[in-house]
């Protein structure tokens, strides 16, 4: 069963692993966090995977911060 993190990331268990990934592809999140985080620009990555659109780049920017606010707060409380 696919679960929708946000209208962009999803998670299915037999897509991945059950990884997220952008919209029900096997393209995962942490996939596109990694080329962000090396230094590949959004038009760099948008070349390297036609499918992907803009919107799908910030959800991924998007759901990573919810992650992180989300662990962090569970810690502070």
């Amino acid at each position: 069963m696919t679960t929708y993190l946000t209208e962009r990331i999803t998670v299915d268990p037999e897509r991945c692993s059950g990884r997220p990934t952008v919209r029900g592809t096997r393209l995962q999140v942490d996939t596109v966090l990694g080329y962000l985080a090396a230094g590949d620009t959004v038009a760099d990555i948008l070349e390297s995977f036609p499918t992907l659109e803009p919107a799908d780049i910030s959800a991924c920017l998007e759901f990573a911060q919810q992650i992180i606010e989300s662990q962090f707060a569970r810690q502070a409380a």
